[in-house]
């Protein structure tokens, strides 16, 4: 029985790459094992061996931006969006290194130097996912390697080919193939890794579910760090304006780019009734312009399919559930081929709802809820265990104070779109989307714990008080 990762184009079902199952003990042994002197390289060395990255990503620009189209299906201009996100994560995780982790002197002329710096873990396993298979991984590896970690990166199963030329490019930039390692792998492979004795950290981007069983495979093991950014039923809540088209333009961006295949896409959309009628007919007439297709068809579409038919058929099921559970359709969900993930984007009405699902429904599918005032409009707004993201269109500055101030979520943003995120910025959220360590610009510190030292540069001391005559 073949024990082989195949990945397949989603949009054509034609195989992509083909490779076997790695070794998750050797695999550790060996970063375990180059893990001193790459930490003892000096943090210049460490910074320009990622500029070098930088340059071999911008050598392989077309070739990784098809490859990230024919992997995951997704349009060649996003696929090009994400090379130039992953150029640009590098100077930002230099930049927050030197930011999080600086070292830092108080002196004093009697009491010595009091100094913070801060070391590496050793180990880290990078695992990411396949929605967006180059700037997830770099924008942990990174901040991972320039701390002087090893690290062990385990993508999807569904996206091997684009890691396998990531790691390519970090190779030709000079970074030890010891330093970073390629796992190739599934499920069994990401929970021996997770659960090895020889990993010091684990750096994890994915589902929910996934992410609870990391944390309960180590919660008896307090010494290993571990980052969970996870997904979000995330609420897009549209309120006083008069902007309509503009509105509906920013709750399309949130709901459906990338075929709703990220963790910070709209997965809710509260409105407020009066606003009801217009906001909706605009939302469904844009929603129904937009063009479905192949990564390469021309005229370029705005989605791709999702990323394989398993998902794309748990979509349709949950929409039929919430349509026979008391949802009504404004635009019903299509399976638009057969034999490919292609859907329509779609959106539905659960305001008379009695128990609405609360889960990440990771595609295009938009859940509509009308309310009268905005104290129900944040609430619905918490109504969920997760907690990752939320936005706010229209309203005044005093609504967004109280939006800002009540809404549980690590990214809330004003007029803007719900993925969107400065570069500056941490990324991450609570409840089921995270565990208060924020990844993007504040994966710095994750990736180095401080150490606080009294510094002396000979012995000097004395007890004044408490001791017998001479």
């Amino acid at each position: 029985m073949s024990t082989d990762i195949i990945s397949s184009e989603p949009a054509t079902g034609e195989q992509v790459w083909r490779g076997p199952v790695g070794d998750v003990g050797d695999t550790v042994a060996r970063a375990r094992r180059a893990w001193p002197a790459w930490a003892a390289q000096p943090l210049t060395n460490r910074i320009e061996l990622m500029r070098r990255f930088a340059n071999e990503v911008r050598r392989e620009y077309d070739t990784l931006s098809n490859l990230i189209a024919r992997e995951t299906g997704r349009p060649l201009w996003d696929a090009r969006s994400e090379i130039d996100e992953v150029i640009a994560r590098i100077e930002i995780s230099i930049r927050s290194y030197a930011e999080r982790t600086a070292q830092r002197r108080l002196d004093s002329a009697l009491q010595g130097s009091s100094a913070l710096r801060h070391k590496p873990h050793g180990v880290m396993a990078v695992i990411t996912p396949a929605s967006s298979p180059a700037i997830v991984p770099v924008a942990q590896i990174a901040p991972a390697l320039i701390a002087g970690n090893t690290v062990v990166f385990k993508p999807s199963e569904r996206v091997p080919a684009t890691a396998e030329l990531l790691v390519q490019c970090w190779y030709r930039a000079g970074i030890s193939a010891t330093v970073l390692q390629l796992l190739i792998g599934g499920a069994d492979q990401g929970q021996d890794l997770v659960a090895h004795a020889g990993v010091d950290g684990v750096l994890f981007t994915g589902s929910a579910h996934v992410g609870i069983a990391i944390n309960r495979r180590l919660a008896g093991n307090p010494g290993k760090v571990v980052a969970l950014e996870m997904g979000g039923n995330n609420p897009i809540v549209v309120w006083d304006t008069p902007k309509i088209t503009d509105a509906a333009v920013l709750v399309v961006q949130s709901a459906f780019a990338g075929a709703g295949q990220r963790c910070t896409a709209a997965r809710r959309l509260i409105v407020k009734a009066t606003m009801y009628d217009a906001l909706i007919d605009e939302v469904r007439r844009l929603t129904e312009r937009l063009i479905v297709g192949g990564p390469f068809d021309d005229p370029m579409p705005f989605m791709g399919p999702v990323i394989d038919n398993s998902t794309a058929d748990g979509l349709t099921e949950s929409f039929v559930y919430l349509l026979s559970n008391g949802g009504r359709a404004i635009k019903h969900l299509v399976r638009l081929d057969d034999a490919h993930p292609f859907l329509s984007p779609a959106i539905i009405d659960v305001t008379r709802m009695a128990d609405r699902p609360d889960v990440e429904l990771f595609g295009p599918l938009l859940q509509v809820v009308k309310v009268d005032d905005f104290e129900t409009a944040i609430a619905e707004a918490n109504a969920t265990r997760f907690g990752l993201c939320a936005s706010l269109v229209g309203g005044n500055p005093q609504d967004y104070n109280r939006f800002w101030a009540q809404v549980r979520a690590g990214v809330i943003n004003w007029n803007r779109p719900t993925h969107a995120h400065a570069a500056g910025a941490p990324l991450g959220g609570i409840g089921l989307s995270g565990n208060h360590r924020p990844a993007a610009y504040y994966t710095a510190d994750t990736c180095a714990y401080p150490v606080a030292s009294a510094e002396l540069d000979q012995p000097r001391a004395g007890l004044g008080i408490g001791l017998k005559d001479a």
